[in-house]
C-alpha cells in the first residue's frame, strides 16, 4: 500500500499522509447510502402496506355498495310480490338489469324452495334447476334463504373469473323468506381501478423517494462537510500549520467538536510561540554563558602560559598573578553556582523546603554576615520591625539568599559612609519588606531590565557580577507567592519592596 509522507516543518519528523479516499469510501457517500437504504426500505414497506389496505378497503366498499343495492332491490320486490303487481315488477327488474349490466353485474331473483309460500315463478328470473352453480354461490344463497344478507368473493370455475356474490333475502308480508336477490359481479373492473390506483401510488412513491434522496444528499452533505473540514484541520495541525481554523459554527455535537479543534489550534499556536521563545532563550543563554566565561578563561590561560613559560621570575609578581587567577576561578564558580540556582528556580518540579521561618532572624543572620563587607566602606545596616518574631512559610536558605542579593547590591553601589535601611512589617493579611540604600541609583532606562538574565550595568562596581542575582531573587520571591518591586532615583538611592502573603494562619489550621 502506498502511503505519502511529508516532513514536519518544525520538528523534521515524517508525517504520514493518507491517500485521497475514493467516492464510495467517503463519509458523504456512506451517510447518503444509509439514508437511501432506510428511505427505500421504508418506502417499499409503506407501499406494500398501503396497497394492501387500499385493495382491501376498495373491495370492502364495493361489497357494502352491492349489499345496499341488494337490500333496496329486495325491499322493492317484496312490495311488488305482496301487491302481486307483476307488470310494474317486470319493468322495475328490467331497468335494474340494464343498469347493472353496465357494471358487469348479473341480477338473479331466485325462489326459496324451503319457504311455506315460495316466490311465484312470474317473479323469479332464474330457476336453480336450470343453471350450474358453484359451491360458493350455493353457500351465499343458502344463508340468504335463512334471512341473512351475505357476500363472498372467490374464483368461479364456471365463469372462470373472480366474482363477488351478494345475496339478500326477499320477505313476504308475513316476514317469511320467499326468495333471494343474488348479485353476481365480475371483479375485473375493480381490478382495473386497483391497478390504476396502484400505479398512481407507485408513481407518487417513486417521486417522493427521489425527493427524499435529494434531501438525503443535502443532509449527508451537511454532516460530512464539517467532518471533512475538521479532517483537513487535523492534517494541517499534523504538518505544523497551527493557525488553521475550521470556521464551523453549529449548535450541536459537531459544532462542539469543531470549537474544541479551534481551541486546540489556539493552544498549539501558543505552544509553538512558547517553544520558539524557549529556543531563542536557550540560544541566548548559551551565547551569554559563552560570553561570560570567555573573559575569565582567557585571563586564566594568559596568566597560566606566562607562569608556565617562566616569564615572571619575581615571586611577588607571580603571587599577584596567582591571586588574579584565583579571583577569576571564584568568579566562574559563582557564575556556575548562580546558573544552577536559576535552573532550579525555573524548574516547575523543583520543591522548596517550606516551613515556618522567622524573617527577623533571617535579617539578623544576614546583617551578621554582611557587617564585615559593609564595614570596609563604613556602611551601616539598620533593621526596623514592628514585632518579633514575624513568621511565614518559606525556605530559610532561599529567603536568606534572596535578601542577601539585594543587600549585597546595596553595599556594592552605596558610597563610603552610606547606610542601608532594612524594614520588615507584619500586616493584617500580608508581610511587607523594604530594603533601601542611598547609593548611586538606577536610571529609568535600565530599571525595566534589571531582572533580566545576564543583565549587568556598565559601572565598575558591577564588574565582577554574574548578571543573575536579581533574576534569582525574583524567582525566589515568586516561588513564595510574593511580589517584588523596585523604585530608584539616580543619585539618591534605590528601594526594593517585597510583599508576601501572611499564610501562617493557614499553616497552623492545616
Amino acid at each position: 500500500m502506498n502511503v505519502n509522507k511529508a516532513k514536519h516543518p518544525n520538528s523534521g519528523h515524517t508525517v504520514r499522509k493518507s491517500p485521497e479516499p475514493q467516492i464510495w469510501d467517503s463519509l458523504f457517500f456512506r451517510i447518503f447510502l444509509y439514508f437511501a437504504t432506510i428511505l427505500t426500505v421504508f418506502a417499499i414497506l409503506l407501499g406494500i402496506i398501503f396497497m394492501n389496505l387500499y385493495r382491501q378497503n376498495t373491495l370492502t366498499t364495493y361489497d357494502e355498495q352491492l349489499k345496499n343495492q341488494g337490500r333496496q332491490i329486495a325491499n322493492n320486490i317484496s312490495t311488488y310480490v305482496n301487491n302481486n303487481d307483476i307488470t310494474r315488477y317486470i319493468s322495475y327488474l328490467f331497468s335494474w338489469q340494464e343498469m347493472l349490466l353496465i357494471e358487469n353485474t348479473d341480477l338473479w331473483v331466485l325462489s326459496n324452495p324451503d319457504a311455506v309460500e315460495p316466490l311465484k315463478n312470474e317473479f323469479s328470473n332464474v330457476a336453480l334447476d336450470n343453471v350450474n352453480i358453484s359451491e360458493d354461490m350455493q353457500s351465499v344463497i343458502s344463508k340468504a334463504c335463512k334471512g341473512d344478507t351475505n357476500s363472498l368473493s372467490s374464483y368461479d370455475e364456471v365463469y372462470r373469473k373472480s366474482i363477488l356474490r351478494v345475496a339478500t333475502p326477499i320477505h313476504n308480508a308475513s316476514g317469511d323468506v320467499v326468495g333471494v336477490v343474488l348479485l353476481n359481479t365480475y371483479l375485473e373492473n375493480q381490478k382495473k381501478v386497483n391497478d390504476s390506483s396502484l400505479q398512481l401510488i407507485l408513481s407518487s412513491s417513486l417521486v417522493s423517494l427521489l425527493l427524499s434522496f435529494i434531501i438525503a444528499i443535502a443532509f449527508a452533505r451537511s454532516l460530512a462537510r464539517p467532518i471533512s473540514q475538521m479532517r483537513i484541520a487535523a492534517a494541517q495541525y499534523a504538518i505544523g500549520n497551527y493557525e488553521y481554523t475550521t470556521n464551523i459554527h453549529r449548535r450541536d455535537e459537531i459544532g462542539e467538536l469543531a470549537t474544541t479543534l479551534d481551541i486546540l489550534s489556539d493552544k498549539l499556536t501558543q505552544s509553538e510561540i512558547e517553544r520558539q521563545n524557549l529556543e531563542q532563550m536557550r540560544m541566548d543563554f548559551f551565547a551569554n554563558v559563552s560570553h561570560e566565561l570567555r573573559t575569565p578563561i582567557t585571563v586564566l590561560r594568559g596568566y597560566t602560559e606566562t607562569l608556565y613559560d617562566g616569564m615572571v621570575p619575581d615571586p611577588a609578581k607571580a603571587r599577584q598573578y596567582y591571586e588574579r587567577m584565583l579571583r577569576e576561578c571564584r568568579s566562574m564558580e559563582r557564575l556556575v553556582g548562580d546558573l544552577l540556582t536559576l535552573s532550579k528556580m525555573q524548574n516547575p518540579h523543583f520543591a522548596m523546603e517550606m516551613e515556618p521561618v522567622n524573617l527577623v532572624q533571617i535579617f539578623v543572620d544576614i546583617i551578621r554576615s554582611a557587617t564585615v563587607v559593609a564595614g570596609k566602606k563604613g556602611i551601616s545596616l539598620n533593621l526596623e520591625k514592628n514585632q518579633d518574631p514575624i513568621m511565614m512559610l518559606g525556605d530559610y536558605d532561599r529567603l536568606r539568599q534572596m535578601l542577601f542579593v539585594i543587600i549585597d547590591n546595596g553595599i556594592k553601589f552605596s558610597p563610603e559612609g552610606g547606610k542601608i535601611c532594612l524594614s520588615v512589617e507584619q500586616r493584617t493579611e500580608d508581610i511587607f519588606i523594604s530594603i533601601r540604600d542611598n547609593g548611586i541609583g538606577i536610571s529609568e532606562e535600565e530599571l525595566p531590565n534589571i531582572f533580566e538574565k545576564f543583565y549587568k550595568s556598565k559601572l565598575r562596581q558591577n564588574a565582577t557580577g554574574s548578571g543573575l542575582g536579581l533574576m534569582i531573587a525574583k524567582q525566589i520571591a515568586e516561588r513564595h507567592n510574593g511580589k517584588i518591586e523596585v523604585f530608584s532615583t539616580v543619585g539618591e538611592g534605590t528601594e526594593f519592596q517585597f510583599l508576601f502573603p501572611g499564610n501562617m494562619k493557614d499553616w497552623e489550621e492545616g
